[in-house]
């Protein structure tokens, strides 16, 4: 045996376990004592049945990510899992907390599988660039049926243990002590004479199912909703070949996309991707003893479609949270809002009658700003104009108790002016959240100048409390995601001056692999919000910028996105399907002639290369000013909160990929081109003169 497994004997029954903490990752030490253990008690003639289990909060939760990226040790999990399957003792797996990829794969490999009635299993190695590559999509198929299979794997989305058992993954649910039901299970076992039943002798899951339909059917899910990502057709392959082939040669062909996902761009991108949302928590200048505030209760002031959002994602979490409106009117207008949000995802079945009730009880309307007074944290979500903001800080000054947290969900004001509106401004922070914030992952965490550490990390606290990635930034126009998105915006709306159409960029950029067009999303988004951000930013324009007018032409004519039917696309009533604007061209023409440039053709690479490598250029930008503490925490902002291709890893990432060298030489010739909105970072070519990444810098070097 290792350190991390042991091994011990009750009567005619092995019991092994792993202790590996926190989470029971299979490294090499996990692999070699498994192989030792079940080994060993296949050798005693005197064991009848063996039990898995492990200590800590969770069964084996993955491989341990301290391996990625170094040389294989053996022994491998694919043999360690044979060892076990291929035993001729009955062996039973005891789950809880979480099964994950290697830790499944493990169970799958085990005779039979119990587990605690809220623990969870999952094959989520996609969300790295890979597929299951110790035989989980060969012996899954076989026991749960190639549509649950391909959702999982495909997915990566773990399931919990009640669907697992519906679908034959797990065999039975217990409660209480592991030890005492791993044991019993295998006393019964005993009793009932129990020969092994090894997964990849099933084929239950493979019949009475048309497979080549499932799989025809998962191709045209994944080109659809997955375009340009590697690793989910290799999933879709590899299970295929579960339908096709005996195990040993499913497992070869597992082994074979295994090794094509392991040596795609795609992977380093997403791994890349995976480390820098763990690392985005760590806030490199907070002290080590600094406690969070407790957050038991909430406010939130704003009942619009975001204020609403905020409010539900802290009763998504059980926080009891007050919402305030101006008056009676416009709280029943937000509370129907919340119960309608609740509804709608109630008859997608993503939620329960029940569970909807639950998180309506914990929304309180109030109309007046004495009914916050208790509240641990207020977030106001009002009109993105300075005067009303002052109007809301100095009211929440006024009533809130010492020590709450005055936040802000700004998306581009000065959070420090906002601060002053109050005599506690080491109370105050930013928490921009992003639409539809019940939904969306990202929360940006704006440090102001006199925002204190106890603060900024009951913050980040919220954040983890309320399931979002959290990404602390400090105080600049627009922070990090909306200042750089600008640069985007504006570049992209250039290129329409210059002879492209929305339907050409927005092409061009969903093919690179965004979420959506730029000018989709701005006729979601609403283009008089972008409107009264330029009309802000014009009167500090320097004398030698300007900005592109198409917008400008589109808002005078009343044309405003979705919300009016028409914007930079036309939309039928009731349906958002973006279709021509044939007003539209005109305004192309003229904007165009307005500016003195002849309209001409536009390929792929120079609309997205305008596009992207002014977010990069205006990336290096935030970094030199210490607005972001780490390229990764930019990266972790634009795949979270923009629709930015996870399989490029981010914006900062991509552009190591690509090189710095020949970002710098596109930058240079656009700035040469098109003026100072393409000035060069001064960090982009300190680093590409010296034959570095953005990965590899860290503020301060």
């Amino acid at each position: 045996m290792t350190d991390v497994v042991r091994l011990e004997f009750q009567g005619e029954i092995a019991l092994i376990t792993v202790n590996n903490p926190p989470v029971n990752a299979l490294g090499q030490a996990v692999r070699e004592g498994l192989l030792q253990a079940f080994q060993s008690a296949e050798a005693d003639a005197q064991v009848r049945a063996v039990v898995l289990i492990c200590e800590g909060s969770t069964f084996i939760a993955g491989a341990d990510i301290k391996e990625f990226g170094k040389p294989p040790q053996a022994p491998s999990l694919p043999e360690v899992i044979e060892v076990i399957e291929g035993s001729g003792t009955p062996s039973v797996a005891v789950i809880h907390g979480t099964a994950l990829g290697g830790g499944l794969e493990v169970a799958l490999g085990c005779h039979y599988r119990i587990a605690r009635r809220d623990a969870k299993v999952g094959l989520p190695e996609v969300k790295l660039g890979l597929l299951p590559g110790a035989g989980g999509t060969q012996r899954l198929p076989r026991l749960a049926g190639v549509e649950k299979a391909l959702d999982m794997i495909v997915s990566g989305t773990p399931i919990d243990a009640a669907e697992a058992v519906e679908h034959n993954v797990i065999d039975e649910l217990f409660d209480g002590d592991l030890r005492e039901a791993g044991l019993a299970y295998a006393r019964r076992m005993i009793e009932e004479g129990r020969a092994p039943r090894r997964t990849g002798e099933q084929t239950r899951g493979l019949e009475n199912a048309d497979n080549e339909a499932l799989i025809r059917a998962k191709h045209a899910e994944v080109a659809k909703r997955m375009p340009g990502l590697f690793s989910p057709l290799r999933c879709i392959a590899a299970v295929e070949a579960a339908t096709k082939l005996p195990l040993a040669e499913g497992l070869k062909r597992e082994r074979e996309l295994f090794a094509e996902c392991l040596n795609s761009p795609q992977r380093g991108a997403l791994v890349h991707s995976f480390f820098a949302e763990r690392q985005a928590s760590k806030i490199t200048d907070l002290p080590a003893d600094v406690k969070p505030r407790p957050i038991n209760s909430a406010a939130v002031i704003g009942g619009g479609t975001m204020g609403v959002g905020i409010a539900l994602s802290f009763a998504n979490a059980g926080v009891p949270v007050k919402l305030l409106e101006i008056n009676d009117e416009a709280l029943q207008r937000g509370l129907q809002r919340a119960r309608d949000t609740y509804a709608a995802s109630v008859k997608r079945g993503s939620l329960t009658e029940e569970a909807m009730e639950k998180r309506l009880k914990l929304v309180t309307g109030v109309t007046n700003y004495s009914a916050l007074a208790d509240a641990d944290v207020v977030v106001e979500a009002v009109f993105e104009e300075m005067g009303v903001k002052q109007q809301v800080f100095e009211q929440l000054d006024a009533v809130c108790k010492p020590g709450a947290i005055l936040a802000s969900n700004t998306s581009s004001l000065d959070l420090n002016a906002i601060a002053a509106f109050t005599k506690r401004p080491e109370d105050v922070v930013g928490l921009h959240f992003f639409s539809p914030a019940n939904v969306m992952r990202l929360l940006e965490v704006v440090r102001g100048e006199k925002t204190s550490h106890e603060v900024l990390a009951t913050a980040m606290a919220i954040g983890k409390k309320l399931k979002k990635v959290s990404v602390v930034v400090g105080v600049c126009d627009g922070f990090v995601g909306n200042r750089m998105v600008f640069q985007y915006g504006r570049e992209a709306e250039f290129l329409l001056e210059e002879g492209a159409t929305p339907q050409q960029v927005d092409g061009a950029l969903r093919n690179f692999g965004m979420a959506m067009g730029p000018f989709a999303m701005r006729d979601l988004s609403g283009l008089d919000i972008g409107q009264a951000i330029r009309k802000r930013q014009r009167v500090d324009l320097p004398a030698d910028r300007d900005f592109p007018t198409v917008s400008d032409k589109l808002c005078a004519a009343g044309m405003l996105g979705q919300k009016t039917g028409a914007g930079y696309y036309r939309y039928e009533p009731g349906n958002r399907t973006p279709l021509e604007n044939p007003e539209l061209a005109p305004m192309l023409d003229a904007a165009s002639r307005e500016k003195g440039i002849e309209r001409r053709e536009l390929d792929e690479q120079y609309i997205v290369e305008r596009t992207i490598f002014a977010l990069v250029n205006e990336g290096a930008k935030i970094l030199e000013e210490g607005i972001a503490q780490r390229s990764s925490d930019i990266d972790v902002i634009y795949l979270n909160g923009y629709g930015f291709p996870a399989f490029r890893g981010g914006p900062m990432y991509y552009a190591d990929s690509v090189g710095l060298d020949k970002v710098l030489a596109r930058v240079r010739e656009l700035h040469a081109r098109c003026g100072d909105w393409w000035k060069p970072a001064p960090l982009l070519e300190k680093l590409a003169a010296e034959g570095r990444t953005f990965t590899e810098w860290q503020a301060g070097q």
